[in-house]
């Protein structure tokens, strides 16, 4: 008899904006996600820690092409540091590497935030995923090594204390790719004479998206098995729904929000997914762009550079 082949999934694209709960790996989320969905295809755009909570954007079909310029976007975490403790992860959950009995006065740990604002120099933690020589930071950590991560750069627009209480302090902090908010505890601690590490962590933003856009584990699942149709079937032959559960998905052009927008027809549209250049009309129309979003009926269609008045397509999308 022939093996039945493997059932590929449903091709559904959009942005789910999932508030992850603490306990859950980013890549377990992706994998219930799309398991919720039948998606063929899903990636998260930045991981987030199990023992953080908050946006986890994550990109199902064709909005996987967009998960860079998500990368790339702003992020705001709320985060509690605890005073007079440096971990070996510079959270909760490695052990106690030093300790101290002092405390900083609220007005201390003000006048240390605008050190920390700004294009600033910060080494990643031990237990990060930085690549050294070839390996992960964490797998050496894991393996009792102590590697030498150099510092690097990275912009913090904004950092505020919302409370302080003593033994711990809240503070929010709006910054760019690649910054470590385990970082900012453990210099912050440093700084003070006090060790600190991350007790609680949440992002709520990541641009484009905002906490508007949330939607929980549950929500999800209440809607994936709400209603039947005949659109599908489960594993036991049950019918599928999945029309409440689409309409929880971001449009997958929100991504592109930060580009230039050029409304095409239908015609060139076609044109463009066949990955030919086509001539941009319009009064308002841009002129030259490295990278621009075509689309046609406010539906996206490629991610092209304009040049001479033309748009050239380098990354089609499906109709």
């Amino acid at each position: 008899m022939a093996r039945r082949g493997k059932r590929k999934g449903r091709p559904v694209s959009g942005w789910v904006v999932l508030d992850k709960p603490v306990g859950m790996g980013s890549t377990e989320a992706v994998s219930k996600i799309k398991w919720l969905f039948q998606a063929e295809k899903a990636g998260h755009a930045g991981t987030l820690d199990p023992l953080a909570s908050g946006m986890l954007p994550i990109a199902l079909g064709e909005a996987t092409k967009t998960v860079p310029y998500v990368q790339d976007g702003a992020k705001v975490y709320r985060f509690t540091v605890a005073w007079g403790e440096e971990r070996s992860t510079d959270d909760l959950e490695g052990p106690v590497t030093n300790s101290s009995g002092q405390r900083p006065a609220e007005a201390e740990v003000r006048a240390l935030l605008p050190k920390y604002t700004g294009v600033i120099m910060q080494t990643p933690p031990q237990f990060s995923a930085i690549k050294i020589a070839g390996e992960r930071a964490y797998d050496l950590a894991r393996d009792g090594e102590t590697v030498d991560i150099p510092a690097r750069e990275i912009e913090i627009g904004r950092l505020d204390l919302v409370e302080h209480g003593g033994d711990r302090s809240v503070f929010e902090v709006e910054c760019g790719k690649g910054t470590y908010v385990r970082s900012l505890a453990r210099d912050m601690g440093r700084d003070l004479g006090c060790f600190g590490h991350i007790a609680e962590l949440r992002r709520v933003e990541v641009e484009p998206f905002t906490a508007e856009d949330f939607v929980t584990v549950a929500e999800l699942e209440a809607a994936r098995f709400s209603g039947k149709t005949d659109e599908g079937q489960d594993e036991a032959g049950a019918p599928i729904d999945f029309s409440a559960i689409d309409a929880l998905l971001v449009d997958t052009a929100v991504a592109l929000d930060c580009l230039p927008q050029v409304a095409v027809s239908d015609d060139a549209a076609t044109k463009i997914r066949l990955g030919n250049p086509v001539i941009i009309r319009g009064r308002d129309a841009p002129v030259e762009a490295d990278e621009a979003c075509a689309t046609a009926r406010g539906k996206l269609v490629a991610i092209g550079a304009i040049e001479q008045g033309m748009f050239k397509p380098k990354r089609v999308f499906t109709g």
